[in-house]
């Protein structure tokens, strides 16, 4: 795979470090998770193809063990707010300092510097900070947000694993690490760029939810069927808002122009009428095929059955009968290859992780003796 070879370790953390880990192992990497000595149970349902050693990060003796461990891995993953990792004499001027190749990453919310560095937050506070909310819902509604993927995973996870690739690469060259900010603020702001670099075009100048790409227009939102599912129109072009009249029994001679923003409202009540008339199955059948830009709106329970996601793969399920999606994106000679296993018990390599960093048997002994790791045997968890 792409990233054989490449040693990972993760901080264990919320979501987005783990997604990041994730994307990591899914394309190869080797990922071992740190996670706490006194937790028994973890969090992580992002936890594919990593192994997970349990280390006591509060003691002198644990700190040392991941220091060793770091001074023989590619990438570091920190997912705590700023100056915690300094508070335990494992900032990246200590770490990067013995060892000069490592990529440090730190995925916060806010980032290291500014007002807000040391402040806790989610993924709604990080996105309203970043501008986008103000963009998202209904006009005289409150801001929506798109639960919690924006700032957590895409503009946090994503926009990280971007960046550790980014650094590898750039390694290749100078021989050497760096330490990666990544703002989850920021990285939801980026992946903003199309509407902050648009706005001169016109296309959100009318209040939220009433803009071409907003839900505004009738030809860009969805519609309710006659079977209480929905319907997802996107027939910008007229080529393309011309076949969807045809499949809605229209004639663009009794409607107003398609870009006559007054009469949006209006004809957004005629298409909806329409929409009522029939099942989501009935509507696919007419429009699967067209050059309409109309797809159902799938459920969890029925996208793994679509025709075009079996066609292509595009769901994976675990030897537990667990469906995630596949790695994306898809790589012609070297495609992600996530393993089918079930996650990984808290400490439940401990000792192999150990073992393959160089700890004897009598070190080993030592740490686990004086509660600075946990070994957990698997076969007593299940």
């Amino acid at each position: 795979m792409a990233l054989a070879g490449v040693r990972v370790l993760e901080l264990a953390g919320l979501a987005p470090a783990p997604f990041c880990g994730m994307i990591l192992a899914d394309f190869g990497a080797k990922v071992i998770r740190v996670d706490k000595t006194n937790t028994t149970y973890s969090t992580d349902t992002m936890a594919r193809g990593k192994r997970s050693i349990a280390l006591n990060l509060k003691s002198p003796e644990g700190v040392g063990v991941l220091k060793t461990l770091c001074k023989q891995s590619d990438v570091l993953i920190e997912p705590f707010r700023h100056g915690v990792m300094e508070g335990l004499g494992l900032g990246p001027e200590v770490i990067l300092k013995e060892n000069p190749q490592l990529v440090y990453a730190r995925l916060t919310g806010f980032g290291q510097s500014g007002k807000y560095a040391k402040s806790a937050g989610h993924d709604i506070n990080y996105i309203s900070i970043s501008g986008l909310l103000s963009r998202l819902g209904k006009n005289n509604e409150n801001p929506a947000f798109p639960l919690n993927l924006l700032a957590d995973f895409a503009g946090g996870s994503y926009i990280c694993a971007l960046g550790i690739v980014m650094s590898l690469f750039e390694r290749t060259r100078s021989g050497k690490g760096q330490v990666i900010d990544s703002s989850m603020v920021e990285g939801a702001a980026y992946l903003g760029s199309f509407v902050w670099k648009s706005q001169s075009l016109g296309l959100w100048s009318r209040p939220r939810g009433e803009n071409l790409l907003d839900g505004g227009a009738p030809f860009y939102t969805t519609y309710l069927t006659a079977d209480g599912k929905y319907m997802a129109v996107g027939a910008l072009e007229p080529q393309f808002y011309k076949e969807l009249l045809k499949g809605l029994d229209l004639e663009s001679s009794d409607l107003p122009n398609q870009m006559s923003f007054s009469d949006w409202p209006e004809m957004k009540k005629q298409f909806a009428e329409k929409f009522l008339e029939k099942t989501q199955e009935q509507w696919c059948q007419i429009f699967d095929g067209t050059d309409a830009c109309v797809t159902p709106v799938l459920s969890f329970d029925n996208v793994t059955m679509h025709e075009h996601n079996r066609q292509r793969g595009s769901f994976l399920w675990d030897d537990e009968g667990e469906v995630s999606p596949r790695p994306a994106p898809l790589l012609s000679r070297t495609p992600a290859a996530p393993s089918s296993s079930r996650d990984p018990f808290i400490g439940e390599h401990t000792y192999e992780v150990l073992t393959e960093y160089g700890f004897n048997v009598k070190e080993i002994s030592a740490l686990q003796s004086s509660g600075v790791i946990t070994c957990n045997n698997p076969k007593s968890q299940l």
